[in-house]
């Protein structure tokens, strides 16, 4: 599955939301994507379109300059609408990446793979 957004939305430590971290964008095409963890929780949720969240753990995240790549275990395929994974292509700024990149690795600390393509 492959979504296009030319903004991706980064919240590492939102103090309104309980310290909550979220990422979040909508595509070219209306569609939205959430993904977001409370510190104090094992793990995530991903929302995509109007469905209800899913919680998952073991998600494996991979960002790029162009790109955020998510994977999810075969039993988990109904947070992607049945895909095993979720290809996000951006054009974001390089200066804007810093704060996707810790917001990724705020939520996926302890309950999934953090891995940068960044140079």
């Amino acid at each position: 599955m492959q979504m296009t957004t030319a903004l991706l939305m980064a919240n590492p430590c939102d103090d309104e939301e309980d310290n909550m971290a979220m990422l979040c964008c909508h595509s070219d095409q209306g569609e939205m994507f959430l993904m977001s963890r409370y510190p104090d929780e094992d793990v995530l949720e991903i929302t995509l379109g109007d469905a209800d969240p899913s919680t998952l753990d073991g998600v494996k995240v991979t960002l790029s300059a162009t790109r955020v790549l998510i994977e999810v275990a075969a039993d988990d395929t109904d947070a992607l609408n049945g895909a095993d994974h979720l290809e996000i292509l951006h054009t974001l700024d390089s200066s804007d990446l810093a704060e996707v990149e810790e917001t990724l690795k705020n939520i996926l600390k302890g309950t999934g793979t953090y891995v940068s393509e960044l140079s």
